[in-house]
């Protein structure tokens, strides 16, 4: 069950936090050499003071990139455990199911169960099972989708005068062809619907670059069609948080989210009244925080990802850098 606090929450979440060399809070968490932060970065990095009931973590850009956990990712997640912390994993990233993200996640060294995943493969199944089981759907989208959507008994068509439902999705396949029977379901038949599973623009993969993802798609389309995306299940949308909280008895001021991305983790965090807590370790860059409006800043943010243990617990536990 979803808690009730979802609805209508405000950002007064009580967030305490620490700050690291260059800022004017009391509560410094002292920086080694080692750190290879420059000033500027150092006075940005904010970490919080107390632990969290529950955490829910992006994947790509957070925890990983490409095959390689992020440094301090494996034993953070390990302590939370071992502290009897509520743990999800999220993702945008429909190329993979629940199932493929725990084989990887356990590859790396993360043994995961399914339960702990969330990402848009489950949501969009959700949400057409919800709202349009009949529907008749044409999805833009790789293997994992398209096999969820069938094992869940919702038809698809390739045929335009049929489809009543175009999704768009992150699909490395993508060919001219796709976007003509999307073309003609939409603005030939003027019947089909689009819908999507991500809003975001890339995905980023190991070396600095990216693959055009989801939002590529939904261009294209609505290009041509003139048409708008209606619904879109991915975050920062309330219907991947509320997949997400299902079942849990937690509410979302006492739930912290951590990303690397602001327009979708941070965001969703942020309209939720969560701790929003971003790393610097995918898309974001300390200039990008530079720009932003005071109510679009995440509440803390984190050079890495094991920074999200308060300093008392670092010490506590004997960690460094190179620890």
């Amino acid at each position: 069950m979803v808690p009730a606090a979802l609805m209508g929450i405000t950002r007064d979440r009580g967030v305490r936090k620490e700050t690291f060399v260059g800022a004017s809070d009391s509560s410094v968490m002292p920086m080694g050499e080692d750190s290879g932060l420059q000033a500027t970065e150092a006075s940005s990095i904010t970490v919080p003071s107390r632990l969290y009931d529950a955490y829910i973590f992006d994947m790509d850009g957070t925890i990983y990139l490409g095959d390689e956990l992020l440094p301090g990712a494996k034993r953070l997640i390990e302590e939370l455990r071992t502290r009897g912390k509520t743990i999800r994993f999220v993702s945008n990233n429909p190329t993979k199911d629940p199932v493929m993200y725990a084989e990887k996640l356990t590859r790396l060294g993360l043994p995961t169960p399914v339960k702990e995943i969330v990402n848009t493969v489950i949501t969009m199944t959700r949400w057409l099972q919800a709202n349009h089981p009949d529907a008749v759907v044409f999805p833009i989208s790789e293997a994992p989708l398209i096999r969820a959507l069938a094992e869940a008994g919702i038809r698809m068509s390739n045929n335009p005068a049929e489809i009543d439902i175009v999704i768009a999705s992150y699909d490395r396949t993508f060919v001219y062809e796709k976007l003509q029977i999307a073309f003609d379901a939409i603005w030939f038949h003027k019947h089909a619907r689009l819908v999507a599973t991500n809003p975001d623009p890339f995905c980023p993969i190991a070396g600095g670059r990216g693959e055009p993802d989801a939002a590529a798609i939904i261009a294209a389309i609505e290009a041509c069609t003139g048409i708008k995306c209606e619904t879109i299940t991915g975050k920062p949308d309330p219907i991947m948080l509320h997949a997400t909280l299902e079942g849990l008895d937690v509410e979302p001021s006492n739930c912290a989210m951590v990303g690397d991305r602001l327009s979708t983790d941070i965001r969703m965090a942020l309209d939720a009244g969560m701790p929003a807590v971003l790393v610097l370790t995918g898309e974001t860059t300390i200039d990008d925080l530079k720009r932003l409006p005071p109510r679009d800043t995440p509440d803390f943010v984190l050079d890495r990802i094991d920074r999200l243990l308060p300093s008392d617990i670092w010490k506590e536990l004997g960690w460094s850098e190179q620890s």
